[in-house]
């Protein structure tokens, strides 16, 4: 029973690995056996995550589909297949729609929407060929509902089109081998939602609105995953899974 959940040598790109959400699922894929490759834009702390993991890292940056390409490319030269691809990194701004600017509004779905396409398509073309693999989307609760107090409208619209990218690719690619699922987190305690629990008003919200009363821990998104991407999962595509302390069951 349990050696549906190995990820046993399986080769798994997680973008935006290097800390977060990213990392914890990268860790948890890891000690499923996977061997990860450490997609981040960040120079720096990237190679560090990926020396922690035992795997590589390889700088990408999500917004430009030549540095996917080039990811691609180069995983495939040094494994000769890709497993599983969970495209985690994201960006988020807190700015009142009516003042958010052109470049703000492009940026926020060029790196949640656009670089999540990009990556699904060219990781995408190497699976059907091998007739098989596994992509975990990292959406969001966002794409169900609208966030409150804090504005962030450019946010929730590209988390709403990652689930239906993820429903389109699934229907598609279902009968040739490639599952696609999401997954919605809500309101988990990152770098990202640093500024809403040091805003009293937002942290009171986010807590009175959520039935567990607390905020997720970024550890508790990587199992999850591993789910997602293993055969535990097997009849699984199209899915896009809450979780978020019950936030939206309210």
């Amino acid at each position: 029973m349990s050696d549906v959940f190995s990820l046993d040598g399986q080769i798994t790109i997680v973008t935006g690995a290097s800390r977060g959400i990213g990392l914890e699922i990268a860790k948890a894929m890891r000690t499923a056996g996977a061997h990860i490759v450490v997609a981040d834009i960040d120079a720096e702390v990237g190679p560090k995550s990926a020396a922690e993991l035992g795997g590589d890292f390889v700088h990408t940056d999500v917004t430009d589909s030549a540095s996917v390409k080039a990811l691609v490319a180069r995983v495939m030269a040094q494994h000769g297949r890709i497993d599983v691809l969970v495209n985690n990194a994201g960006v988020v701004r807190n700015t009142p729609s009516e003042a958010v600017p052109d470049e703000e509004w492009r940026w926020v779905l060029s790196v949640n929407l656009d670089g999540v396409f990009w990556c699904c398509r060219e990781v995408g073309k190497v699976m059907l060929e091998r007739g098989r693999g596994s992509i975990v989307n990292i959406a969001s609760m966002s794409g169900v509902i609208s966030n409150h107090p804090q504005p962030q409208s450019a946010y929730n619209v590209s988390k709403a089109g990652v689930i239906m990218l993820t429903k389109s690719l699934a229907g598609e690619w279902a009968s040739r081998g490639v599952r696609v699922n999401a997954i919605s987190p809500g309101y988990i305690a990152t770098p990202m939602t640093k500024k809403g629990l040091d805003t009293p008003e937002w942290r009171e919200a986010w807590l009175s609105t959520t039935p567990m009363g607390r905020l997720g821990e970024p550890a508790e998104i990587g199992p999850l995953a591993v789910f997602l991407a293993s055969d535990a999962s097997s009849f699984m595509t199209g899915s896009n899974v809450l979780i978020d302390g019950g936030y939206t069951a309210w």
